[in-house]
């Protein structure tokens, strides 16, 4: 097992670029009608853990792939989930739905998850039920 995860590096940068896109275009972002500061920091810790889990395989907390078929899935599970996730921000750049909401904050929390089974990466699994809870329950309140 390498110590770092270049595949998941990958998968983490692609789901970076429309967020660096949307950041660059909407300078003034978006307000955050959510004001739960634990949710708030639950969620950055999630996401944190996430990026740096993605990346980094600290022996004796990630276990690596089962198997050469196991990899394969992981590379074309989380391929089309990243590419679902940049597909729906193109269809759904402006527009303000739940249906965006979900996709947006849902398929990363899976990405993520997925990847943290996967590789068997402990830490990566708790920084995902963490994060996807929490993401995904403030996505969908600045929504309502």
């Amino acid at each position: 097992m390498e110590f770092v995860n270049l595949f998941g590096m990958a998968f983490l940068a692609v789901i970076m670029i429309p967020n660096i896109v949307f950041a660059v275009k909407c300078k003034d972002g978006f307000a955050n009608k959510v004001q739960n500061k634990r949710v708030e920091m639950i969620e950055q810790i999630g996401r944190f853990g996430c990026f740096g889990f993605m990346v980094i395989q600290i022996p004796g907390v990630c276990f690596g792939w089962p198997s050469d078929e196991a990899f394969a899935v992981y590379l074309i599970v989380n391929a089309l989930l990243v590419l679902a996730y940049c597909i729906a921000w193109v269809i759904l750049w402006k527009s303000r739905s739940m249906l965006r909401a979900l996709m947006l904050s849902g398929l990363p929390s899976i990405v993520f998850l997925f990847s943290g089974v996967m590789t068997r990466s402990v830490l990566l699994i708790l920084s995902a039920l963490l994060f996807a809870p929490a993401h995904i329950w403030i996505s969908c309140k600045n929504v309502q």
